[in-house]
């Protein structure tokens, strides 16, 4: 087939570090690749592909304090893809509603996968406009705010197969907490647990700059206890040794996780999963086999003594089965084939 892929632009694809839209772009757009598609990335200059990358902005800017040099180069992307529409089979969009007024006016099959929460106030506003438009979850519990939307599947996302393996450690001595210092990713239940359990914490995290205030006034002063090693943040080369010295993940969210890349990461590691039922958790890890599932913080203690009974290896085979790039592929594919088809009928009957 002939796929467009168009990546957000405040990173690019795949990310430097911090990214997890980016990173699923960039995976899927390999892997297609990979599969014998032709594919067209839209993304910054930066970026680097497979497959034919057509540069929007030069690099990749995070967010600026500025309407028009955060919008304009989303409204020249959409312009670069329409006159170019023409040349592919599907168009596969990652950047939420800004292509819905534009391409449900023209004839390229096209699809959005939503990559973030849809609880918030402003949603209904603009997605209620577009009950045609074609979207993918990346959860079944990410569509619940919005249920009546039109939602073409849910793929679930995956990663490559050998990008991050189980290492050879000695004694597994700690937990871990991977991701971002902010309160919804729960660093201060997972700092809570590791103490609770006596054992020791280690953190390979990002702080951004929205969220420097809460690590300064909040969890700094809780980095002082003496039982957590603050890593900072980490990068694929550094994840496979450091989950696989874990004695399991911590992952107690505080808000609708759409998805939650980390915690196949740990999987891929062999590294079971400690998790809050929020969200697309009880999607992700399977109670008893690649982790547990659980709703507060004296149970995710509990599960603490009992993790290092869960079979790392049936872990790995789990990730292996479930949460690989070709099947985060295939799964797509599946989807472009039907809009293809639609498209192809509703042409022929017009």
């Amino acid at each position: 087939m002939r796929i467009a892929q168009i990546a957000p632009l405040f990173e690019s694809v795949p990310p430097r570090r911090y990214g997890g839209t980016e990173r699923v772009v960039h995976w899927l757009t390999e892997e297609l690749v990979a599969m014998g598609h032709d594919v067209t990335l839209f993304a910054t200059g930066d970026s680097v592909t497979s497959a034919e990358l057509v540069p929007v902005r030069e690099r990749a800017a995070r967010f600026v304090p500025n309407f028009e040099r955060n919008n304009a180069p989303y409204a020249r992307m959409l312009e670069m893809v329409r006159r170019r529409a023409h040349e592919f089979d599907v168009l596969h969009f990652h950047i939420d509603f800004h292509p819905f007024a534009l391409f449900s006016r023209q004839s390229t099959p096209f699809l959005t996968t939503l990559h973030g929460r849809l609880d918030q106030d402003w949603v209904p506003e603009i997605y209620d406009l577009y009950p045609d438009v074609p979207l993918v979850s990346i959860s079944d519990s990410q569509r619940r705010p919005m249920p009546h939307l039109h939602w073409a599947g849910t793929v679930l996302h995956g990663m490559p197969a050998h990008l991050l393996t189980p290492q050879p450690v000695g004694e597994r001595d700690y937990f871990a907490f991977l991701g971002r210092i902010s309160p919804e990713k729960g660093i201060e239940s997972a700092i809570r647990i590791a103490e609770a359990a006596g054992v020791k914490l280690k953190v390979a995290a990002k702080i951004g700059e929205e969220d420097a205030q809460y690590y300064r006034d909040v969890v700094a002063p809780l980095l002082q206890t003496g039982n957590v090693e603050f890593i900072g943040e980490i990068g694929d080369a550094e994840k496979p040794d450091f989950l696989s010295g874990a004695k399991a993940l911590l992952f107690p969210i505080d808000w609708p996780e759409p998805f939650g890349l980390v915690m196949i990461e740990a999987m891929a590691c062999g590294c079971p999963v400690i998790a809050f039922r929020r969200g697309s958790v009880p999607e992700v890890v399977e109670d008893g086999l690649t982790g547990f599932v659980v709703d507060t913080v004296d149970q995710a203690v509990a599960a603490c003594a009992q993790v290092e009974a869960l079979d790392r290896a049936a872990v790995r085979r789990r990730f292996e089965q479930r949460w690989t790039s070709w099947r985060m592929a295939r799964d797509y594919l599946g989807l472009y084939d039907r809009l293809a088809q639609r498209a192809a009928l509703k042409l022929a009957s017009d």
